[in-house]
């Protein structure tokens, strides 16, 4: 039995891998110890599945369409960094939604809605849109420089993206990063 380490997610529009590759030039001047996200896998993260078995992919697929289906697109607005938990304790460096958050939200829930009917838990944890842009390795001066630009850049413009399209992705672990790759397109309403 093979598994596929699974998730679902909207691919960033270029004008947003654009800024926020400038946004993660600024950061990086804390020098402090992040893996920060290459411009080609930025991408906002609506569920992580994790492992599904193999057989169980297309039915997968066809629930993430089946969700989709119900909600129209819509406009998708990133502004500010931010970090989770706090800027104080930076753990993921993120850069967070303006208008377009809450059909995001809705879409988010349609998603764990179908996934749910399959068997698969839903997270648990409140949803918030963000498009995540490195996660922090280790504590220290340079962590807490790093949370003080992030609290500098809580307005800084990130750019917009027409939502109309979500992607299920393969997330495959090596030494060198993940490797995404796209199991299956579906439309939006």
């Amino acid at each position: 039995m093979a598994f596929i380490r699974t998730f679902v997610a909207i691919e960033a529009s270029m004008e947003q891998r654009g800024h926020a590759g400038r946004l993660i030039e600024r950061l990086k001047g804390a020098e402090a110890n992040v893996n920060w996200v290459a411009a080609e896998y930025l991408h906002w993260t609506l569920k992580f599945i994790g492992n599904v078995d193999e057989t169980e992919v297309h039915n997968v697929c066809r629930a993430v369409s089946t969700a989709a289906e119900t909600i129209d697109s819509f406009e998708l607005d990133c502004v500010g960094a931010g970090a989770f938990p706090d800027a104080r304790r930076p753990r993921t460096v993120w850069a967070g939604a303006g208008q377009g958050s809450e059909p995001a939200m809705n879409l988010q829930a349609a998603i764990e809605d179908a996934l749910e009917q399959l068997g698969y838990s839903p997270d648990g944890r409140q949803f918030h849109p963000h498009l995540t842009l490195g996660r922090v390795r280790g504590s220290g001066p340079a962590t807490q420089r790093l949370g003080e630009l992030i609290l500098q850049h809580d307005d800084f413009s990130v750019g917009k993206l027409i939502v109309d399209e979500l992607v299920v992705f393969s997330s495959q672990l090596n030494k060198s990063g993940p490797r995404y790759t796209a199991l299956a397109h579906t439309n939006l309403a």
